[in-house]
């Protein structure tokens, strides 16, 4: 069976379009939802991925009504993928259900996994560099080196409550103990 979705982003702009080429590729199910690609909920999205089942073709008029981004665009086709339903975009003329729709996906995804890998190499470099530079990760600390000196002297001295050291430094009491730990 195929089923259509359909997607607009704006109240002006008319689904017509999109729902006639879907019924004429020959959709008996067409869900639509009327909201922009960039909201991570899309109730019509989701009703279309519901209702399809094994051996379904999930039919979209362009790739951009169905993904917020290539990586979300790869996720979604995984998951079709993974339960045995096949996607056809009319615009571009890819169908995975044939060889060379599947060949155009897995090229997709081989590229969407390239991005992710150089995005994950850049980082790593950067956090090293960044270390060699003698920067570390993580949140700063809030009390200077001095102030944790002040901070010990004060409770060693026994002549002030933990309540009015860390009303003195401004911190709480679990960060007056990791200080005092360290």
């Amino acid at each position: 069976m195929k089923i259509g979705y359909a997607r607009i982003s704006t109240i002006e702009q008319n689904l017509s379009l999109q729902t006639d080429a879907l019924e004429k590729a020959g959709c008996e199910k067409i869900f639509t939802d009327k909201i922009s690609g960039a909201q991570n909920e899309r109730p019509g999205l989701t009703d279309a991925m519901k209702f399809s089942r094994e051996g379904d073709c999930l039919v979209v008029w362009r790739l951009d009504r169905l993904g917020r981004s290539l990586k979300n665009l790869i996720e979604i086709i995984e998951k079709l993928i993974e339960r045995n339903i096949g996607l056809q975009s009319l615009q571009e003329g890819i169908d995975t259900t044939t060889s060379g729709g599947r060949l155009i996906f897995h090229i997709f995804g081989a590229l969407s996994e390239f991005e992710r890998n150089l995005i994950r190499e850049r980082t790593l470099a950067g956090l090293e560099a960044a270390r060699a530079r003698g920067r570390k990760g993580g949140r700063r600390q809030k009390l200077s080196p001095d102030k944790v000196k002040t901070l010990r002297r004060m409770h060693e001295s026994k002549q002030h409550s933990i309540k009015e050291i860390c009303q003195t430094m401004q911190i709480s009491k679990p960060t007056l103990y990791r200080y005092l730990r360290d």
